[in-house]
């Protein structure tokens, strides 16, 4: 997949209040449903990390998608754009 037109990398760190509320389990769940790599992952200041690798389509609906299902507990996001570098075999829980 690496290497395609239109594969890349989006580093999302999402903020709120979305430690403790499934927000890492339900981000696995939806990615089940696209065809996406990489990981999430609670950061230490009480972020929650999504690195994800795919088409830029298809990342744009994952990201929706968990939009969509922690909406309540989502106050802000930072976007960060990058190749891909096929570094993942699936997606997963980072601990």
């Amino acid at each position: 997949m690496a290497g395609h037109e239109g594969f890349g990398r989006l580093t999302v760190l999402f903020e709120g209040s979305v430690q403790g509320v499934g927000f890492r389990y339900t981000t696995e769940r939806v990615a089940r449903r696209f065809e996406v790599t990489g990981s999430v992952r609670n950061l230490p200041d009480g972020r929650v990390e999504v690195v994800a690798e795919g088409q830029r389509e298809e990342l744009d609906r994952f990201l929706a998608d968990i939009e969509d299902a922690m909406a309540g507990y989502i106050r802000d996001r930072q976007v960060l754009e990058s190749p891909g570098t096929g570094q993942f075999a699936r997606f997963g829980i980072s601990f």
